[in-house]
């Protein structure tokens, strides 16, 4: 007995002796990662610090004094060329403030929260769905099926004519008054939060991609509130769920040669009249995932705003891939066999969204990842490219390195799944989006800022932190914006989160389960 404890001690030991290296070697590598990345950030630093330190011991062996006595001398002999070199440095720093783009900033946001009568469960939708007539079984099953997959809770919101009696048809005047309640709901909060007089905006973009009436949204904005005569309207339609950021990449161009303007942005999507009433299963998942909201961005120029702005514009990266046919149609609005009209979504809408997102992050992956990263990239692509390094597999740049917060569009948590596996993002980075989806459901183009709103509930930004929203839609477009926080963002005092958010984050993985039935 006593000879097998001193065996399974000496086992112990060796196996102590074993695991230990290997823990060694994983810290290690971590760090040696990490100083890499450091080193190569603060390279110039490291650099000129030798430099300094030898001119440093060069002046203090010559002497200070000789050395400002003899640049006295230099200058007094050479009046006119300093006049001249003065001048010269003025006029050169003049031009370079007056030509370089005028900086942008993101005073504030709303997000619209819709009354609670409208609220949409798994029950009430079933409900509307079985009373409406307008489905058949297999179809009911189906949407049934996905809204239980999709990430969505029972507190998103549904347009009003949801519960009327069943047979009402949906009207304009119906789908207006869901525009004028998304649109000026958020429009009277951010004002109101920003202090800004509706005289003092000088450019108003709108977009809502299926519902566009006669006057245009824009101009029911203007009459509404009364806008200046010589404000700057634009009303984008067409463009799915990746037009708000196009909205604010149009503001920007227009905010760098318009000194001293506002500009405001309402993005949303009208549900009313583009709620889907035939069997075609790739035009019924709309259904099961778009809901109700709005958002109202308000955007400057004005330096004098820059202390009470919230986030600064850094870049703005769109990318179209309309020229190629696959991704032109797997997103259409249509009309099915009987003439009913809905949006069709393409099998091949992942593999599509998953090629845009490759161009775009391609574009913006040399403006904002550290050299550190971009050496990563270079050297694995010349490794498969140049040397034909079969084995050695393609890198995936470090995203987190860059960005402090992601804003993914909620358009359905397969989108989030993918994107999440692509850019190998962490739970906690994609927790506003798929918190999001859960709450408030597929809101289109508004998705990106009840997201940054739910880390600005959290408390989660800090001064300096960069905010990357990217979006995608039909076309097929897939943009991106980069924000940096101007500021530390505590809680604020009107937030749509407000009242629920201690219960989120909710735990997700109910919904990644086949529905029970």
């Amino acid at each position: 007995m006593a000879g097998d404890d001193s065996c399974k001690s000496v086992a112990i030991r060796i196996q102590q002796h074993l695991v230990i290296p290997d823990f060694l070697q994983s810290v290690s590598l971590k760090y040696v990662k990490l100083g890499y990345h450091y080193a190569l950030k603060h390279f110039m630093y490291l650099a000129l610090l030798p430099l300094l330190v030898a001119a440093a011991a060069e002046i203090g062996r010559v002497g200070r004094r000789e050395h400002i006595w003899l640049l006295w001398e230099s200058l007094h002999l050479n009046l006119i060329n300093v006049l001249f070199c003065s001048a010269a440095f003025v006029f050169l720093a003049t031009v370079y403030f007056m030509a370089r783009p005028r900086r942008v900033y993101l005073l504030d946001f709303a997000c619209y929260k819709p009354d609670d009568r409208y609220k949409c469960s798994m029950e009430v939708l079933e409900d509307f769905a079985a009373k409406s007539g307008k489905f058949n079984d297999a179809s009911l099953e189906f949407q049934k099926k996905v809204v239980w997959r999709s990430g969505l809770g029972p507190e998103t919101y549904v347009p009003a004519f949801v519960f009327d009696e069943p047979g009402t048809e949906p009207s304009m005047r119906q789908a207006r008054r869901e525009a004028e309640q998304v649109m000026f709901g958020a429009i009277d909060e951010v004002l109101d939060k920003t202090h800004v007089k509706p005289k003092d905006i000088g450019m108003l973009i709108v977009n809502c991609s299926l519902f566009n009436p006669t006057p245009s949204l824009s101009a029911m904005i203007v009459n509404h509130y009364k806008l200046r005569g010589n404000i700057k309207s634009f009303n984008l339609a067409g463009m799915g769920c990746s037009a708000g950021l196009i909205s604010v990449d149009l503001a920007k161009d227009l905010l760098r040669v318009h000194p001293n303007s506002c500009a405001l942005i309402v993005s949303t999507e009208n549900i009313t009249q583009n709620w889907y009433v035939g069997n075609d299963r790739s035009m019924l998942v709309t259904n099961c995932l778009f809901r109700i909201g709005g958002a109202a961005i308000l955007l400057t120029n004005r330096t004098r705003d820059r202390h009470r702005a919230k986030y600064e514009l850094v870049h703005s990266v769109r990318t179209h891939k309309g020229a190629d046919d696959k991704s032109f149609g797997c997103v259409e609005q249509r009309e099915d066999e009987l003439g009913l009209r809905g949006v069709s979504l393409s099998k091949n809408l992942m593999a599509v969204a998953g090629e845009a997102l490759k161009t775009n992050i391609s574009t913006l992956g040399p403006l904002v990842l550290p050299i550190s990263e971009q050496a990563i990239f270079v050297a694995h692509l010349v490794a498969r490219r140049i040397l034909h390094m079969k084995h050695v597999k393609p890198y995936i740049p470090d995203f987190k390195l860059a960005f402090e917060h992601f804003c993914i569009h909620a358009g359905g948590r397969g989108v989030l799944d993918e994107i999440q596996k692509n850019l190998q993002l962490g739970s906690w980075h994609m927790e506003p989006a798929r918190m999001t989806l859960h709450r408030f459901g597929n809101t289109s183009s508004s998705s990106l800022w009840y997201e940054l709103a739910y880390s600005e509930a959290k408390e989660r930004i800090r001064r300096g932190d960069r905010v990357w929203q990217i979006a995608f839609g039909s076309g097929f477009k897939c943009n991106s914006v980069v924000w940096r926080a101007t500021r530390n963002l505590d809680k604020p005092y009107r937030n749509p989160w407000l009242d629920c958010l201690h219960r989120y984050p909710v735990d997700m993985s109910a919904h990644a389960s086949p529905s029970p039935s």
